[in-house]
């Protein structure tokens, strides 16, 4: 897939869809040999230097909410293979079977062969799916737009702390994007061969159909962005021809296609055998998330205390507002006015217009229908990593047509390009004094982390608990202090207990329970309590607490680790959750 070829291609446009010659390579008309070596190389050593980077970082980054128990199922579904499918312990765990556990199962092997604990290797094989997405990320965008808009659109998503962040630790949704973005490689492919793909494209087609339902079933919501980059399609091959015989291809397109279905069948079986053990289980996991399953917990939006079921229509158009970079969000609206102003351009290709339709869909329908329907939301836009790297192929064509269009104007495409390069650069600082919490990212639009602290959750999935349990270890064996007689440490802890127990380790109780504690350890989002004592451990970027650990053992008693905050005034109009509790997060494993 990642080889770089120069054998022609028919039927190539340049970048947002100027016409050439048929026959030509998609190339940028500015773009010379030179240029084009350039930038592969630049890209392929900054896949090189993520690649070393991850190496040496990803033990730094902790266990989320979820991660324990994915580690769980992991094993669980290990267990069902070498057992024969005699245990099927992992068919009924929790919730966990409504997903696949393709990562999970890689993880769980990967421990067996390195030499690596089992979250450890798990965040290793997470930077390895990571990658890989970097690297289908780039090749789109070469695909697309020739070599400088595949190292554009690669240094876009490398720099998204929203990708990067999560991709050592987030075992849905980065290999859901990974998956994703394969998909949409695949079909690219098989459109710039229609009406006839070669079988290597329907085979890869089928391959990556696969992995992505069989990571999360409701990637199933690319039927829409599919639907209507075939409506497009269809309808300009319709205008070019006729009806009768634009259907008669259409249909011949699609059923060589469909032939990937029985492959795609059987890679989503492999990473989710509880979809094939009756032929119904599909249809059932996407009915159990269409409606939410769980106990409402509230979380901090806009300043406010609001349960997740009634979070408002904004809450992602927000939420990318404030958590992207700068940079990303201007080049991935120019791009995606650069495609929808291809789709009515008549010099253009059909098969590349529809192109641009799919990959404008695949970015935006998700958000458009997740405003539309209004469901439950939390974890700040965690779910929709997988749209980043389809608008990161859009900003990267977006650079692409501005190194084309500004080609006559040397001195102004190169301040421009500086001008990106410096924007580029304040990401990259940023994202280093988080690290390892990129994640938890907000732009300077909002004022960075200070005002987004009241504002929004930012480590919603305690990582920072890691380096909290680690530092508190640390104090104990620098001050020589020993447990009382008799039993571990206690500590009362406000946030994942699963994440505080592994960074703790077996000398410590984690409980709720605050009688008789003798340290207190607190995430430092809103509805934790934050004590009126010096911290023993402070975890802090920025000038803002990720978390904090007391000594509490000479302290007047806690009566709770949770806190109860005042809720800020909501303008008329806005949405805003009943009461004041502050809710933690339910135990039970979220989609």
């Amino acid at each position: 897939m990642f080889k770089l070829r120069a054998r022609p291609e028919s039927g190539a446009q340049t970048t947002f869809g100027a016409s050439i010659s048929s026959g030509t390579r998609i190339q940028s008309g500015a773009l010379t040999a030179s240029g084009a070596h350039i930038a592969d190389i630049a890209a392929l050593a900054l896949l090189a230097a993520l690649s070393v980077v991850a190496l040496l970082t990803f033990r730094h980054y902790g266990l989320g909410w979820d991660d324990y128990t994915h580690a769980e199922y992991g094993e669980l579904l290990l267990a069902y293979y070498t057992s024969g499918f005699e245990d099927t312990r992992a068919l009924s765990f929790v919730n966990l079977y409504y997903y696949g556990g393709g990562f999970d199962m890689l993880s769980a092997i990967a421990a067996r062969i390195l030499p690596l604990d089992l979250f450890a290797a798990r965040r290793l094989m997470g930077a390895v799916v990571g990658l890989i997405g970097l690297a289908i990320t780039w090749r789109l965008g070469r695909r697309l737009g020739g070599p400088n808009a595949g190292l554009a659109a690669l240094v876009l998503l490398a720099l998204c702390p929203l990708y990067y962040g999560h991709m050592f630790m987030n075992a849905k949704d980065v290999p859901f994007a990974v998956a994703k973005i394969g998909l949409l490689y695949a079909l690219v492919r098989a459109l710039e061969e229609y009406p006839k793909p070669s079988w290597k494209t329907v085979a890869l087609v089928g391959l990556t159909l696969g992995l992505t339902i069989g990571t999360r079933v409701m990637g199933g919501i690319a039927v829409l962005s599919v639907g209507l980059a075939g409506i497009v399609l269809l309808t300009l091959e319709a205008r070019r021809t006729s009806l009768k015989a634009a259907a008669r291809q259409f249909a011949a397109f699609t059923g060589i296609l469909s032939l990937g279905l029985v492959l795609a069948y059987g890679v989503m079986g492999l990473v989710w055998p509880w979809a094939i053990a009756e032929p119904l289980n599909p249809i059932r996991a996407v009915m159990y998330f269409t409606k939410f399953w769980e106990v409402p917990w509230r979380e901090l939006y806009e300043g406010s205390a609001v349960l997740v079921p009634e979070m408002p229509r904004g809450y992602v158009p927000t939420l990318f507002a404030v958590t992207m970079p700068e940079s990303f969000l201007v080049l991935a609206l120019l791009g995606i006015g650069l495609a929808l102003r291809t789709l009515f351009r008549a010099d253009v290709a059909p098969t590349r217009r529809t192109i641009e339709i799919l990959v404008l869909g695949a970015a935006l329908v998700p958000i458009l229908v997740t405003v539309a329907t209004k469901p439950a939301m939390y974890n700040g836009i965690r779910h929709f990593v997988f749209v980043t790297p389809p608008l990161a192929v859009l900003g990267g064509l977006a650079v692409a047509w501005l190194i084309e269009r500004l080609a006559p104007r040397p001195r102004l495409r190169a301040a421009t390009l500086g001008v990106l390069g410096l924007a580029a650069s304040v990401t990259a600082v940023d994202m280093v004094r988080l690290h390892p919490y990129q994640y938890a990212h907000y732009n300077h639009v909002i004022g960075g982390l200070q005002t987004a602290d009241r504002e929004f959750m930012l480590d919603y999935w305690g990582l920072a608990f890691k380096q909290a349990g680690e530092e508190l270890r640390a104090e104990i064996d620098r001050k020589g202090l020993k447990p009382p007689k008799g039993r571990r440490w206690k500590v009362a802890t406000c946030g994942p207990h699963n994440a505080a127990r592994i960074a703790l380790g077996p000398d410590f109780i984690v409980t709720y329970d605050t009688r008789g504690a003798d340290f207190a350890l607190m995430l430092g989002e809103y509805y934790c309590q934050q004590l009126p004592l010096k911290p023993m451990v402070e975890v802090s970027r920025e000038g803002v607490v990720f978390a904090s650990v007391y000594d509490v053992r000479n302290a007047d008693p806690l009566a709770s680790v949770f806190s109860t905050p005042p809720i800020q005034p909501v303008p008329p109009g806005q949405q805003q959750a009943a009461g004041t509790a502050a809710m933690p997060r339910p135990a039970v494993t979220a989609p």
